[in-house]
């Protein structure tokens, strides 16, 4: 089921009036315990301590979205100095923790900055940055990306705020830098029945193609953006709602994360499948989400 991929990125190419191209740049690997991935009734920190075993590597994914308006990623990665400047973490239990969680894989050539400029893009030519939330290996691009809006659920935006949101994830001396532009988004109400069974909603550009929706349960303030498009399958960018699509159908949730929040919402996005048959959901860390955009328009795609 795991494979080491290469760092790749897949275009599917589409007529679309308002979305021109879809991508998926996969930004190095990430390792992480099985627990982490597929769930387990052990106590979170006591396999964070106590297990020895990983994953194969996994991609860290990064979604980037041609629109008429400017181009807009889904995420940003893991930043390579993670890797390489020893006061990246925090010391003390906090960095160690860090430490435990995941391990990366990350050359010179996968970093995001890299695989933009392998893809034909440069970093200011990106105008908006969605997160999904605001752990590590989703927020790496920030210092990289000089033009980019980025867009926060105001929900996770609270969660950094709070005291010490390093012990729980938030890195926020990488996050919270000085000149960073962030947009704290609130959701609206919405009777869209495409979007049902979901009601709260909030439209990118206000042209109905690019929709995000709340999806809490891995943090707090957890959003997956909605992809309409004229030419192509639907597309769902779901961050670490699942590790795999194939978990999520199986009704497997990650073990990092509200339980109930997080079965809530894979139920939300189940029944958002079934009422759109063709919808290909794309999650971060997912071995085949390259595939899957690939096959979302098989007469229309191209590798790069």
């Amino acid at each position: 089921m795991f494979t080491a991929p290469d760092a790749v990125t897949t275009t599917v190419q589409h007529s679309s009036e308002r979305i021109r191209s879809v991508s998926v740049i996969s930004t190095g690997t990430t390792q992480i315990h099985p627990q982490h991935a597929f769930g387990s009734r052990v106590p979170m920190y006591a396999w964070i301590f106590g297990s020895r075993q990983w994953t194969r590597p996994r991609p860290i994914n990064v979604y980037a979205i041609e629109h008429v308006d400017g181009l807009v990623l889904f995420d940003t990665g893991q930043d390579r100095a993670s890797l390489t400047d020893p006061n990246y973490f925090p010391r003390g239990l906090a960095g160690f923790l860090y430490k435990r969680l995941a391990r990366f894989q990350i050359g010179p050539k996968e970093t995001l900055t890299a695989q933009l400029a392998a893809a034909g893009y440069q970093p200011s030519d990106v105008r908006v940055a969605v997160l999904s939330h605001l752990h590590e290996d989703h927020i790496g691009g920030i210092p990289y990306l000089p033009n980019a809006e980025f867009v926060v659920s105001d929900l996770e935006w609270r969660e950094l705020a709070k005291p010490a949101p390093e012990l729980r994830g938030f890195l926020r001396a990488h996050i919270d830098r000085p000149g960073v532009r962030f947009r704290k988004i609130q959701f609206e109400a919405t009777n869209d029945p495409t979007l049902a069974p979901f009601s709260a909603m909030f439209d990118l550009f206000g042209d109905g193609s690019l929709i995000l929706l709340p999806t809490p349960g891995h943090t707090p303030g957890s959003i997956s953006l909605f992809v309409r498009r004229t030419t192509g399958a639907p597309l769902l960018l779901v961050g670490d709602v699942t590790y795999e699509a194939e978990l999520l159908e199986a009704g497997r949730i990650p073990g990092v994360g509200d339980k109930s929040g997080l079965r809530r919402v894979s139920a939300m996005v189940r029944e958002l499948e079934r009422r759109h048959p063709d919808l290909a959901v794309l999650p971060a860390h997912d071995p085949g989400a390259a595939d899957r955009l690939r096959r979302t328009n098989p007469d229309d795609w191209a590798d790069s």
